[in-house]
């Protein structure tokens, strides 16, 4: 699988997450799109969603109801594309949004595999290959960026990191979408800072690779541990997204 196909596969993936055609991330010009989710979307998209802007570094394609489609049409003409991610512009947006009881919520970095680059890294730990069954007992606070506790079933394989019996390190990967599997990783803290981290991501993302599947990685702007282990793993920055929500179901996340 080639770096363009890869690419093709995420965008296209994107296309069914919100509604829109997979040409529309290509275009010099922003597009706004009435939000359509599909029954192929990355099984984590929880409704209700009134609009989710997109970016793979050309524009903005925004799917966005009825509700706040006026909205965002004003807003992604006021600001140059890659400004509305950015939080004085944000708030712009949310003065306007507010009174409709909507408001920005999740905000994420997207991350795709230089395959050019990407190889298997050793660490000082043995590495052992994980399938599904082997997760039965960890799902515990300190795996719960590897594995989801909410979506047992899509969790298909992983990496563990062991110090002899001890398992110190461990990278999952979930079945988000058909064709995509995204991979979280957690290492324990006295056992940091050793190469573990980028050790478990890349094999991972080389298993993942092997059965046909696109890996990819996420992280919050504010992490730089995790952005600099997608980097080290020879993952590279492929496309943002910003999503706005019902007021109320942000204060739920919250409580």
């Amino acid at each position: 699988m080639t770096n363009k196909e890869i690419l093709r596969i995420a965008m296209e993936q994107s296309a069914k997450d919100i509604g829109c055609n997979m040409e529309d991330f290509f275009k010099n010009d922003n597009v706004v799109v009435p939000f359509a989710i599909s029954e192929d979307a990355k099984k984590y998209y929880k409704l209700p969603i009134d609009c989710n802007f997109i970016s793979y570094g050309n524009n903005v394609v925004a799917a966005a109801t009825d509700k706040c489609i006026e909205i965002v049409q004003n807003y992604i003409k006021k600001f140059e594309f890659y400004h509305c991610f950015e939080t004085p512009n944000m708030r712009w947006l949310n003065e306007r949004m507010e009174p409709l009881c909507l408001t920005v919520c999740f905000m994420a970095e997207y991350y795709l595999p230089d395959v050019e680059l990407l190889k298997e890294r050793t660490c000082q730990y043995e590495l052992r290959v994980l399938e599904q069954g082997n997760f039965t007992d960890l799902y515990m606070p300190e795996w719960s960026n590897a594995l989801c506790s909410d979506r047992k079933q899509l969790d298909v394989i992983g990496v563990g990191a062991y110090d002899g019996d001890s398992l110190v390190g461990l990278s999952g990967c979930s079945a988000d979408a058909e064709e995509m599997w995204q991979i979280g990783v957690d290492v324990l803290p006295d056992y940091r800072r050793k190469g573990i981290a980028s050790a478990l991501t890349s094999k991972l993302a080389l298993e993942i690779l092997k059965r046909g599947k696109v890996p990819f990685y996420c992280s919050a702007w504010s992490n730089i541990r995790s952005a600099r282990n997608a980097i080290k793993s020879s993952f590279l920055p492929a496309w943002v997204e910003m999503t706005i929500k019902p007021i109320e179901k942000v204060n739920e996340m919250n409580a």
